[in-house]
Parts: C-alpha cells; structure tokens; sequence
C-alpha cells in the first residue's frame, strides 16, 4: 500500500462535512483503505456502513475536490505545515488514548514532547488583569522548569499562557478551533508567528475551516488530551474552560483551579471547581509538587534566569508565591539559615521582585 497515496485520501477525507474522527477510523477498520473509501460509491456507505444520508450527499459531492487538497496538501508542505496522522512515527501518543482521537493533525512548528510533562492552561477570554498576569506568571515559571505550556490561543487567558512561556524562553502549544492558515483571534498573531518558531500550532480542521462555535469544544479535548495537567485561572459559571476541566477529568488527569472572591462572576466557575474536588491552586509549586518536578531536575531546559539570580536567590525565590508565606515557612522550605533567607528576601525586595506583605510574610510581586 502506497503510504503517501493513502495519506492524500485521508486528507481529502478530513476536509468532507459530517465525517468525524471516529466515523473515518470505523470506516478504514472495516474497509482497510483510504482510497478504497473514497472508490466506494455513497449508496453503498449508507447501506453497508450506516454512513447518514447528509454526510453521504457530501461525500459525492466532495469527490470532485480530490485534486484540489492534493494541491493544497503541496502548498503546505512548501510552507512547513505537516498533515500528521496517527500511522505516523511523529503522532502524538497522549491524543491516541481518546475514543475520538484526530484522524490528521495539521502542524506548525513542533509537537510536544512524549517524554516531557505538559501543562494546560486555560480561562476566560474577558479575563481580569489579575487574572492575566497569573496566567503570565505561573506559565512563565512552569516554562522555565522545563513544563510544555499548552493552550487555545484564544483571547485573553490562553494568550497569556503562551506569552509567559514564550517570554520565559519555554515550549508552548497552541491548538486551534479552526484552520492553520487561519490566526482567531487576530490580537494574537506576534503569538501565531512566534510559536510557530518556539513550539507549535497544531489544528484537526482543514486549512480554511473558519472558526465556528461547535469547533472549539473538539479543539478542548486535544488541549486535554495533550496535557498531563490543566490549570483553570478564571472561569464563569458556564464557560467553555468548565468542559475542558470535564475532559479532563474523563481521561484522568489532574484539575487545579484558581480561588476566587464568591462574589467575583469570573471566580465562580474555578470556586464550583475546588468545591467539587479539584486542587487549590496556589501558585506554580502547587504543579510542580504534583509533578514531582523538584528544582534541579529541569534547569537544563532553561539555563539562564531571566532575572540574573544567584543560585541561592533561585533557592528563596522558587519558595515564593503570590500568597505570602512567613520566614519560617520560608527557611524550612529552602534549607538555609535564618539571616541567609533574610539577606536575600531583601535583595530580592530591593530588585522588586518580592513584597514583604507584614511583618515577616514575603510573597512575589507580579
């Protein structure tokens, strides 16, 4: 069977309406060939294979496009945009323990990897500053430990994620809810660029599929998918991150949420969370502790510190978060003295990157 030939007619087949993943894997199990679908006649999908009659409408119509997403498969290929599927070495094997794993992925840039942790983060898209600069931050310090930063690349939380990470020298994933040739929103197209270069951008839909409503919870459960855990900064009672947590879960990963004040909109839905059993989440310690990520197990991926700490600052300043902790929380956690942890809690005030909140309690300063 000629691998590329196949490859092409799963591409065309990815791009006919109303045949999802799961119909294409049912299909190729029973008939053992891409090409041989796309021969079979649409009478005979409805009647052998329970295809619907408006997907099979589709299916014939769509035939005479054949030529059209070889071109456009050529055109990507002269851009780096790859058409992954999961024959391919490069799949990525978190996504082939969903029932409805992508068919194909389309990809620019990298896809995460296999043996590195990965962390979602995602929320609201009318988020509060706050709301923003934690998500900056907790990604940017997840990045610098060597964490692959994964989200939607929407407005908002998820842009925020992988601008922490980016700025941060760290690997970030965004994943689409519409075509690669696409960037939605267009707020974030330096991030669209740039990830491409540092990390990637991966979509299951058609290089011209708009961005639809009904296609971004199928871009949630990649996010999920992708993801070993999944940080919720920000979200409303109902909200699009609350079916992403809900994924989650179903594939048995770990939800930490953001505390919020009860009578904050944008707090109830991670407040409804933690109610229910997801993690507190504090700060970046609350997933690196989950992780069982301790401090020098990752520096390599990120040798240098964007604040030009020495190394015992790094040893005080990773203790910290945006909740303040007092000085003997501080030096048990460090291991150093006393009057070590104090010297360099106010080196680390005096070049702004710490707070001292009361009398002996420091926490980092956005």
């Amino acid at each position: 069977m000629d691998k590329q030939r196949e490859t092409e007619y799963l591409n065309w087949l990815c791009h006919v309406p109303f045949f999802g993943a799961v119909t294409i894997r049912s299909l190729y199990e029973k008939v053992g060939s891409f090409e041989m679908i796309y021969n079979i006649e649409g009478r005979q999908l409805q009647k052998l294979y329970g295809v619907s009659e408006k997907a099979v409408t589709e299916f014939e119509k769509y035939k005479k496009t054949l030529d059209d997403t070889r071109r456009e498969m050529e055109e990507l290929d002269k851009r780096k945009i790859r058409f992954i599927t999961p024959f391919d070495k490069e799949y990525p094997t978190r996504l082939l323990h969903l029932p409805d794993y992508p068919m194909g992925l389309y990809v620019k840039g990298k896809l995460p990897c296999e043996d590195q942790p990965a962390a979602a983060v995602i929320g609201a898209r009318a988020c509060t500053e706050y709301g923003r600069q934690t998500a900056m931050w907790i990604s940017g310090e997840l990045a610098k430990m060597g964490i692959q930063m994964i989200s939607g690349l929407a407005s908002g939380i998820d842009g925020a994620c992988h601008r922490g990470a980016l700025e941060a020298e760290g690997d970030t994933y965004g994943v689409l809810g519409c075509g690669i040739n696409i960037c939605y929103p267009k707020e974030n197209y330096y991030l669209f660029e740039k990830m491409g270069e540092k990390g990637g951008i991966l979509t299951e839909f058609n290089p011209r599929e708009e961005p639809r409503p009904q296609n971004f919870p199928m871009r949630n459960r990649i996010i999920s998918g992708l993801s070993d855990v999944i940080l919720i900064i920000e979200a409303r009672e109902k909200s699009g991150s609350l079916i992403t947590a809900s994924l989650g879960l179903e594939q048995g990963k770990e939800i930490f949420a953001l505390p919020g004040r009860i009578t904050d909109p944008l707090s109830i839905g991670c407040n409804r969370l933690i109610a229910e059993g997801a993690a507190v989440l504090t700060g970046p310690e609350s997933v690196l502790e989950y992780l069982e990520i301790q401090s020098g197990k990752l520096l390599r991926v990120h040798k240098i510190n964007n604040y030009g700490l020495a190394k015992k600052e790094k040893m005080v300043y990773s203790c910290l978060d945006l909740q303040p902790k007092g000085l003997e929380e501080i030096v048990r956690t460090s291991g150093l003295s006393v009057n070590q942890c104090m010297n360099i809690l106010l080196e680390l005030e005096l070049k702004g990157l710490v707070v001292q909140t009361s009398c002996q309690y420091y926490g980092k300063k956005l």
